[in-house]
């Protein structure tokens, strides 16, 4: 009896936590807050199939419960042996044909739902219409890089976007297989090395405005020791300012102005110029690209995409990288810097900004 007791309490100890914690959620994080029309699709797909299964559950349930109260053995009857309805087509047919009428249910918006989601077409670069917004995502051991290709601009950590439109997406990976995905706005889909895959989202304006302006981006494939650190950031803008930053990118011209700066900039066209870039229209080849593109770094929303943004955890990233993400590739800084040559570095970091 204890141990009934004891066993009782835990899993209604853990019924309440899962119920708390289904709960939880923040607008800028959260699939279960959608904030875009493909989020908002995938939302009324969850509801759907959750509501046939509940459905299933309850029915099953209430029969399971009916036959083992009307069936019970009763006193006196322990010989009695309850009418038999093997081989009736009657009931054959029901319990084949109410499943299938569930599956088609689901089936019809899941796969109009797929086809809409794969429409691509107006990516189409001889098709393109100028005002559609194409991002080339590159996938990287563990970063992010965002190409504007009909812009001319590349930038890394930091997705721009307009909302209230389709963004077109061209997804690869550079190394091992990752997967794109931003759990408010929808997706996810895998980033190969072989293969480019494509989609679009849409992001919601009054969703972004919830969000306070910035939503979180994962990688959604386990891709090595620091995968669950790969984030990235998303800037949802309306169109307008979008195209201002689109400008500013496309204009900026990063320069050190103050003395402590102009000491890192010294420090950095030394030692990290080689893997590094610092002006959005990079003209390097893709496969020279083996680390972020800096050019808005001072305006980024996170040191390495985890840490808050500030010259604190920009010194620590720098200090000792792989005490942040293990397994990531920035050595070039690693116990070849003093503190003086990374106080300066840091300077000049962060006073490359665009806004």
């Amino acid at each position: 009896m204890k141990k009934w007791l004891l066993n009782w309490r835990l899993f209604s100890l853990f019924s309440v936590m899962a119920l708390l914690l289904a709960g939880c959620g923040k607008p800028f994080l959260s699939a279960l807050q959608p904030a875009g029309e493909v989020a908002d699709m995938q939302y009324s797909l969850m509801l759907l199939s959750t509501a046939i299964m509940v459905l299933v559950i309850v029915v099953v349930t209430i029969i399971f419960i009916y036959v083992v109260i009307r069936f019970r053995r009763r006193k006196g009857e322990e010989n009695k042996i309850p009418k038999q309805v093997e081989g009736s087509h009657k009931l054959e047919i029901i319990w084949t044909v109410i499943p299938i009428l569930l599956l088609i249910i689901l089936a019809v918006p899941t796969v109009s739902a797929t086809f809409k989601l794969s429409d691509v077409k107006p990516m189409n670069k001889e098709k393109r219409d100028k005002n559609t917004v194409v991002v080339n995502v590159r996938a990287n051991l563990y970063w992010w890089e965002f190409e504007y290709p009909d812009y001319g601009i590349i930038t890394s950590q930091d997705l721009v976007v307009p909302t209230d439109e389709r963004v077109y997406f061209n997804l690869k990976s550079s190394d091992v297989k990752h997967s794109f995905w931003i759990p408010a706005v929808g997706g996810k889909l895998d980033t190969n090395v072989e293969n480019n895959n494509q989609f679009w989202l849409e992001f919601d304006q009054k969703a972004a405005d919830k969000a306070k302006g910035v939503f979180y981006g994962k990688c959604a494939e386990l891709c090595g020791p620091s995968h669950a650190l790969m984030d990235f950031k998303v800037k949802p803008l309306p169109r307008k300012e979008f195209d201002q930053w689109v400008e500013k990118m496309k204009n900026a011209k990063p320069a050190a102005t103050d003395a402590v700066a102009k000491e890192g900039e010294e420090i950095f066209n030394k030692s990290c110029i080689g893997c590094h870039a610092v002006t959005p229209a990079d003209k390097r080849p893709e496969q020279a690209r083996t680390a972020p593109n800096l050019a808005n770094f001072g305006d980024r929303e996170r040191i390495a995409g985890i840490l808050k943004h500030d010259e604190e955890n920009l010194k620590k990233w720098l200090k000792d990288p792989d005490s942040v993400k293990p397994g990531n590739k920035m050595t070039g800084t690693y116990g070849k810097l003093t503190d003086a040559q990374i106080d300066a570095l840091t300077k000049y970091l962060m006073s490359l900004k665009v806004e």
